[in-house]
């Protein structure tokens, strides 16, 4: 049964994130640090808090999957259906970019966007109220990332607006696959295995005998 997030807890989170306060918060993967990629600079601070460079890209949550292609242009049948499948999720997406969302402060290529529905109720809560949050791993770049709130609020080189302290997450990030390629390729492996997907390995070859 699906326990509903605490509503004070998601209006703290909302009113941090809108004003351009990175807070901390528990996904279905690891505990990331968010911002609102619509508030100036408060992208800025994610990257100030975790010592990295400005051009390693943020990916964006979404509070429910058809806010994805809200973000994208040239969605592709697979690209719906892994999400059909596997959101909410362990799996982030990185599609082409809206070109109205060029102002947004998310690092890497402009022209794409990470995108995912975490298996998280309080998360698309959060997002439902403010929309697409960029978040990233909450932990210092490169270094391992903590499970558990308290030591990933004390992993940043800063203060957060509000720590959300859930209980320990499981650790294990999301797999990334990059669906402006064909045949699509795996960024990263995390929590989903590229069999799983379809995939026969990292890098992005269909499985024999199934559909691309």
């Amino acid at each position: 049964m699906t326990v509903e997030p605490d509503p004070d807890l998601v209006d703290r989170l909302a009113r941090a994130l809108l004003a351009g306060e990175p807070v901390v918060v528990p996904t279905d993967t690891v505990y990331g640090v968010a911002a609102v990629p619509t508030v100036p600079h408060a992208t800025d601070r994610l990257y100030a808090l975790k010592d990295r460079r400005p051009d390693v890209p943020l990916a964006v949550l979404i509070g429910d999957p058809d806010d994805a292609w809200t973000l994208a242009v040239e969605v592709s049948p697979r690209a719906r259906e892994l999400a059909g499948r596997f959101w909410p999720g362990p799996l982030t997406l990185v599609l082409r970019r809206d070109p109205g969302l060029a102002g947004w402060e998310l690092g890497g290529d402009p022209a794409t966007i990470g995108v995912r529905c975490p298996d998280s109720p309080l998360v698309r809560a959060v997002a439902r109220r403010v929309g697409p949050i960029a978040t990233t791993s909450a932990n210092r770049h490169g270094h391992p990332t903590p499970v558990d709130a308290v030591d990933a609020a004390a992993a940043l080189l800063g203060p957060v607006g509000v720590v959300a302290d859930t209980g320990p997450c499981d650790g294990v990030a999301s797999t990334v696959v990059d669906l402006t390629v064909e045949p699509p390729r795996v960024l990263r492996l995390g929590a989903l295995t590229a069999a799983a997907l379809g995939l026969d390995d990292a890098t992005g070859r269909p499985e024999p005998g199934r559909d691309r």
